[in-house]
């Protein structure tokens, strides 16, 4: 009995135990199955827009007339005439009377000059009248020759000088006379006036200056280096100059006229010379903005036209390649030929085309030929599973309704 009873205690033990291990196996819930993680990285792109491009090459400057004089008078005198016109800020034509000087004292020193001239001529006609008359008595004498004294022709002479001297009188006086006219030497703006009607002027005062309306000039200047993206280093070369009239954003035309052909010792810049033609448009068929002197205008210089170009920002090109996102969605870099650097921009030539998808956005360990997903796929994404979770949501929400009833 007590043999049984070894035998079939440890039996019991090991049926329960195995009977206890497999209530428990049951009640084990089974382990969640982990959702698989997407690591492929997620990148920004903006596409690539190639076409025809021209350099430009930026400046500044003011404008200023290209001829300026200050108006000064040649004679002395008082003035008795000013023109309405000569005016700070008025407009003039070419050989328009500015100012007149009393010419009474200078119409009297001509007429003088006059008579002196006509004496003069009248004493070389007596002289050439006598001249003959030795010469005819000298004639009549054989056994001598006569001499140049004999023949007056040193008085001849004399008086001759005498006519030539009264006649640089009459061009003095009459020079004279015209210079009590003080006129325009070319359309101009008046700058200022320094005298006043009845005001006495000395020979050599100012009168007033003026500013020529028919060209202005702006100096604008350019880095060396800068040349080199210039047709001709600028020579001839259309210009932008943009700036404010009454208050409005204004771009007028211009050209490059000149290159002054030094470098500035201060500022180490070449400096290109732009034109502008009637700048206070005052010709009839003229109807653009006037650009007034003194403006301060920002100048975009045209150069060298490129047929397909496009610019990227300059921190996205690494070792002369940038990264472009494939049709596989996947990394490459693509070599490219850069032109210039514009600011925080390169401008490109070669390498990249039109509708290129390039990667905006940092990559930690970036490997050619490596996969990557579009920003704008992963948020339609997360928008299509919140789609789902509101859906199955709101069966949920049914099903309990549902039951409820």
């Amino acid at each position: 009995m007590t043999r049984k009873k070894q035998i079939l205690v440890p039996i019991v033990i090991l049926i329960a135990g195995i009977l206890a291990f497999m209530l428990f196996s049951s009640m084990k819930k089974p382990p969640e199955e982990k959702e698989e993680i997407d690591n492929t990285p997620i990148v920004a792109v903006e596409p690539i827009s190639v076409a025809p491009m021209t350099l430009k090459v930026e400046s500044y400057g003011v404008v200023k007339p290209k001829y300026e004089t200050e108006l000064v008078a040649q004679i002395s005198g008082q003035i008795v005439e000013l023109s309405e016109t000569f005016v700070r800020g008025g407009f003039v034509k070419k050989g328009q009377l500015l100012a007149r000087i009393d010419p009474n004292d200078y119409e009297a020193a001509l007429i003088d000059a006059e008579a002196t001239m006509a004496s003069a001529r009248a004493s070389l006609e007596t002289e050439r009248a006598q001249g003959r008359v030795a010469e005819q008595e000298w004639k009549r004498i054989t056994d001598t020759s006569p001499t140049e004294l004999s023949l007056r022709k040193p008085q001849l002479a004399q008086e001759i000088a005498r006519v030539k001297s009264a006649q640089a009188s009459i061009l003095r006086a009459k020079r004279n006379v015209e210079r009590t006219e003080l006129r325009a030497p070319y359309d101009a703006m008046i700058e200022s006036r320094k005298v006043g009607l009845g005001s006495f002027v000395a020979m050599g005062s100012m009168v007033g200056k003026l500013l020529g309306t028919g060209i202005a000039e702006v100096r604008l200047p350019v880095a060396d280096n800068q040349l080199e993206f210039l047709v001709d280093h600028g020579k001839n070369a259309k210009v932008n100059l943009m700036g404010t009239f009454a208050g409005a954003e204004t771009v007028w035309s211009a050209h490059i006229a000149r290159n002054e052909g030094v470098i500035d010792s201060t500022s180490r810049m070449s400096y290109l010379v732009a034109e502008i033609h009637d700048p206070y448009a005052l010709t009839e068929n003229n109807n653009t903005t006037p650009i007034r002197y003194g403006s301060y205008v920002n100048a975009k210089i045209l150069g060298l036209d490129i047929a397909q170009a496009t610019s990227v920002p300059r921190h996205l090109v690494e070792n002369g390649r940038v990264a472009i996102l494939d049709s596989e969605s996947k990394l490459h870099y693509s070599e490219i030929t850069i032109v210039r650097q514009d600011g925080r921009n390169v401008i490109i030539s070669n390498g990249l085309v039109d509708g290129d998808q390039l990667i905006v956005s940092a990559l930690d360990y970036p490997i050619d030929g490596m996969k990557l997903a579009l920003l704008s796929d992963e948020a339609e994404q997360n928008s299509e599973e919140q789609a789902d979770d509101a859906e199955s949501a709101t069966q949920v929400a049914l099903n309990d309704s549902g039951s409820g009833e």
